[in-house]
């Protein structure tokens, strides 16, 4: 499991009876879990001084219920400095006596608790950030050429933000016009207003289509789709049938000197298993490289346990 245990800012403090208790900042917040399935004592105070309650409904979907909690605030997240920080499996070997030249490490996301329970950020991403960060960083390409990311689902920027920081170009894809806005501002918070970012309202797959029509190529792709959702003109996304289609297109995409692909996935149905062998049969059988997958989990304060918080499948190529 690949664990993201390097936030100062936010930590899950307790979890019981289908919720967990989480500290984001200065708040705490009270929030639905299916993967919390048993029934423990609530002994944690932080259970009688939530600031936020998002109570589930029987019929679907759910509603907020507030205490004191602001409109909007922020948290922060420090890439760490060392190789191979904050994960709990090992990648590709990484040089850092040959780093790329960084942004600042430190990343700002605005919150704000909106529809089914989310506040625009999934902290357990912090894993995969820490991965790619030093992919970019200790990995220079031929020619000293930047390196260029694209991120599809791209949500509120967690993942671009990291990218970067590290000091690549990116291009960050959403349907959710809201969505990208948000990432806007979440880069001009962390201080990459003025970073190689291209922000795009696009359908993801049709976008991919063109690109490759007009012979783009990237060094790196991120892909984090939902299991069902639906584009700008009403384009319907399920994922057990579009992902597999989609990563063979999206391989087209790759550059001969690509450092890495990776996919998100919060179905039950995409176990690791599952995107390993996806990975396999479309990038390590024609490029060679690496695939490895894992859950990622966030740790819970106080004792041994790590909440599963979803699936990540990664190729990268073999360093030498």
């Amino acid at each position: 499991m690949w664990i993201a245990d390097h936030w100062k800012e936010y930590e899950v403090l307790d979890t019981s009876c289908g919720e967990k208790l989480e500290r984001w900042g200065d708040y705490l917040l009270v929030r639905p879990d299916p993967q919390v399935i048993w029934d423990t004592p609530h002994d944690h105070p932080g259970w009688k001084q939530k600031n936020g309650h998002y109570h589930r409904s029987a019929r679907g979907g759910g509603e907020w219920e507030f205490f004191h909690l602001p409109d909007e605030w922020s948290i922060g997240y420090d890439l760490p400095a060392m190789p191979g920080a904050g994960t709990s499996q090992t990648g590709p070997s990484l040089d850092p006596a040959q780093p790329r030249s960084p942004q600042s490490g430190h990343l700002c996301f605005r919150l704000k608790p909106f529809s089914f329970k989310h506040t625009g950020l999934f902290p357990e991403q912090a894993a995969n950030w820490d991965w790619f960060y030093h992919l970019i960083r200790c990995h220079p390409l031929p020619q000293g050429r930047p390196v260029k990311v694209l991120n599809l689902f791209a949500y509120t920027g967690g993942a671009t933000l990291a990218a970067a920081a590290a000091g690549a170009a990116v291009t960050h894809v959403d349907a959710s016009k809201g969505m990208v806005g948000w990432a806007r501002e979440n880069a001009a918070a962390s201080g990459l207003a003025d970073a190689p970012i291209r922000f795009l309202v696009d359908d993801c797959v049709k976008f991919v289509e063109r690109e490759i029509r007009r012979g783009n190529q990237y060094d790196g792709i991120i892909m984090d789709p939902p299991s069902y959702g639906r584009g700008p003109k009403g384009e319907v996304w399920k994922i057990e049938d579009s992902l597999f289609p989609l990563l063979r297109l999206t391989e087209r995409l790759l550059s001969r000197d690509a450092l890495f692909f990776l996919i998100n996935s919060y179905t039950t149905g995409l176990q690791p298993g599952v995107l390993s062998y996806m990975l396999q049969t479309v990038l390590a059988a024609s490029r060679g490289g690496q695939v490895e997958s894992g859950e990622v989990g966030l740790p819970v304060e106080g004792g041994s346990l790590v909440l599963p918080c979803g699936a990540s499948g990664r190729w990268f190529r073999d360093q030498s």
